[in-house]
């Protein structure tokens, strides 16, 4: 049965690594958590004449560079002035040239915001009237790119390796102490810590670049690392490190001093360790809590020690869970987990959970704001994925109790079976232990049928020397010491070959001792559970990961609601607008079809192509057709575009500005001769 097991295991991880794998690789670059709420000039705004200052307004406070806010003329020229400045907390405002011509602008802005996440983005708006713009945004690649995706891999490491160590070690300390002194256990902890400190080496390195360029060059720059060290998040990843110190003796106690001491003199070390790891454990916690989500926005003094107990609950659980299983697959057959630590671990999970579902509810209200956000924002989305796969676990744990229980209940029995076994026959794991022992402390009663197989031939040696005290004189003394060289040659190899016995005894009694432990059925169906349950952790680990990297529901519709031509301009592309519109200028050849194609017919930038031809759809050439868009919703317009002539029938021009979404006015002036011309027009929805 156990056989068949290894490679079902293997199977299940590797496809669980990769869902988790397949998880951080759609998480893509990290989310805005500061969200932009408000703007002046708002974006697609056309003014009458050129405003002296450009304010932004986002959601929550943003750290700012000279280069972080940048006004571009049409030309993609620098028109803005000076640092820019703070004006009321989350507002930020740069000043503009004097005598700015007609045309549009571009506004672009790269920040961090107060979670140590980069934002960047950008806007256009116009002066006099919207005019054609070719903007190089911003070249680098914040929060994107090998540096991106490097940077998400290593906030994934180090949640995984602060689980797999506090509650490694929390489930030795409270749950079976045994397993301090089991090697697979203690691999699996030191393991936790080293994937921590790596991971958050790699953070501290990456950071820079992060938030700033992109570019894996600027990792090792070490003026940008000392400009990460003076900011919030730098500051945590050092706390960091400090506290990984502290971990290291801990470990280092647990695993040597503390798996050296007798039960008694456990309880005495247990309490300190109890204390000191809480405190480590809740200090890593905070490295998080002080420089995330819970550190900015609403309730902040009450999120982050919410946060704390939230990160303390997982690791308690899910890597708790982890050691289990190590335990129940690993461990040697002399020291295998007991029933009594599957149920002393049982009662922390229960208690995790309740801490959990508390903490989780709260944390929930407070990035969400509102039912809507669930289905209608990609963080309460992640989050309906996340309590699914929560409420899978304790169902997945629930079976676990119940095979908890019938191995408890089976205990007693087998200790009952095995000490009848070892009655009645007198042989097997309980005699070939005793006779180990016996062997080891040399006690001559105790000593086997070796040793009473030699009796006889002592006598016969003694006897032998008694018939020869009557011969010779000299040669006595020489026979003697031949006999006795010889008997002690015969002891010692009796003694290898006693040791040799005894080892096998041990090997063989530890072979069955596995056996049995493999075929109990009770044990078996834990080990399944167990398995399963650590596998789905797995997937929410990686899950929980994605959600720190993602905007909060709250921020992202404050964000729609205070600037929904924001949320238009962000939205996906509405596709290609076509448009077909016949026309008769009334001179010769003066009928025909003109066709518009917009593309992607969005809010900013779009691709327009003007296609004439004869009613029989042959293409031909005019001397002049124009375009214009007008919203009169919104008193906007007309917008003139003159399209360049690019071969017969087929005009075109690039970057036409669309400043705000909505229902907008096409209308075409086509020319067929030196006097006879037509406007004719058709409404579009666009963005």
């Amino acid at each position: 049965m156990t056989q068949t097991i290894a490679p079902r295991v293997r199977t299940l991880v590797l496809l669980l690594l990769a869902a988790a794998c397949a998880l951080l690789a759609a998480a893509g670059p990290a989310s805005a958590h500061a969200a932009l709420t408000g703007s002046d000039p708002q974006q697609g705004a056309v003014v009458d004449k050129a405003p002296a200052q450009v304010s932004l307004t986002f959601s929550e406070s943003v750290s700012m560079d000279d280069d972080s806010l940048r006004i571009l003329d049409p030309k993609g020229k620098r028109v803005d002035e000076g640092r820019p400045s703070g004006t009321g907390g989350t507002t930020y405002t740069v000043k503009l040239h004097a005598g700015l011509p007609d045309g549009t602008y571009t506004v672009t802005y790269q920040v961090v915001s107060a979670d140590s996440h980069p934002v960047a983005g950008a806007y256009t708006f116009s002066i006099g009237a919207p005019s054609e713009t070719s903007v190089s945004v911003y070249s680098t690649d914040a929060g994107g790119g090998a540096v991106g995706w490097l940077y998400g891999l290593g906030r994934y490491v180090s949640y995984a390796g602060f689980t797999v160590l506090v509650g490694g070690a929390a489930f030795v300390l409270v749950c079976w102490p045994r397993g301090s002194g089991v090697r697979p256990v203690q691999r699996l902890v030191v393991s936790g810590w080293l994937a921590l400190t790596a991971a958050t080496l790699l953070l501290l390195l990456l950071r820079g670049s992060y938030t700033s360029s992109g570019k894996f060059g600027d990792v090792f720059d070490l003026s940008l690392l000392g400009e990460v060290l003076q900011t919030k998040p730098g500051a945590a990843l050092v706390s960091r490190l400090l506290l990984l110190a502290a971990a290291a003796l801990f470990v280092a106690v647990l695993f040597g001093a503390y798996e050296k001491r007798e039960d008694e003199e456990k309880r005495d070390l247990t309490f300190g360790l109890a204390v000191g790891g809480t405190v480590v454990a809740a200090g890593l916690a905070a490295t998080w809590a002080m420089s995330e989500h819970a550190s900015v926005g609403l309730q902040a003094g009450i999120a982050m020690p919410v946060d704390v107990v939230h990160l303390l609950a997982v690791a308690a659980w899910l890597g708790g869970l982890t050691s289990l299983l190590v335990a129940l697959y690993r461990a040697p057959a002399e020291t295998p987990v007991s029933a009594l630590a599957v149920r002393r671990f049982s009662r922390v999970a229960f208690g995790s959970v309740v801490a959990l579902v508390v903490t989780g509810t709260y944390q929930s209200w407070r990035q969400l704001g509102s039912w809507t956000a669930f289905t209608d924002t990609r963080y309460g989305q992640l989050l309906l994925v996340k309590i699914a796969l929560v409420a899978v676990l304790v169902g997945i744990a629930y079976l676990s109790r119940r095979w908890t229980a019938r191995l408890a209940e089976a205990a007693p029995a087998v200790v009952r079976q095995r000490e009848g076994t070892t009655e009645e026959q007198g042989v097997g794991a309980a005699v070939g232990s005793k006779t180990g022992k016996a062997e080891k402390t040399g006690t001559p009663e105790k000593a086997g049928t070796p040793k009473k197989a030699g009796t006889p031939k002592k006598a016969e040696a003694s006897g032998a020397a008694k018939a020869t005290s009557t011969g010779a004189g000299s040669g006595e003394s020489a026979d003697t010491g031949s006999g006795k060289a010889a008997a002690a040659v015969t002891g010692s190899g009796d003694s290898r070959r006693a040791a040799q016995l005894a080892r096998q005894r041990a090997a063989v009694d530890a072979a069955r001792r596995k056996r049995q432990r493999d075929a109990d059925p009770q044990r078996f169906g834990l080990r399944r559970s167990v398995l399963a349950e650590a596998g789905v952790a797995v997937v929410l680990l990686a899950v929980t990961t994605v959600l720190t990297q993602t905007e909060p529901g709250r921020t992202e519709e404050e964000a729609k609601a205070a600037n929904p031509s924001s949320a238009a301009a962000t939205s996906p592309a509405s596709g290609a607008v076509t448009l077909d519109m016949p026309f008769d200028t009334g001179g010769q050849n003066g009928k025909g079809v003109v066709r518009v194609e917009l593309d992607p017919a969005r809010v900013g930038a779009n691709d327009l192509h003007l296609y004439v031809e004869r009613p029989n759809g042959d293409a031909f050439d005019i001397p002049e057709v124009k375009v214009a868009f007008t919203q009169k919703a919104k008193d906007i317009g007309p917008l003139p575009v003159v399209p360049d002539h690019i071969t017969t029938g087929h005009w075109s021009a690039s970057g036409v500005q669309i400043p705000i979404a909505g229902d907008w006015e096409v209308a075409v002036t086509v020319r067929t001769s030196g006097i006879d011309q037509v406007t004719v027009s058709k409404n579009a929805q666009i963005g």
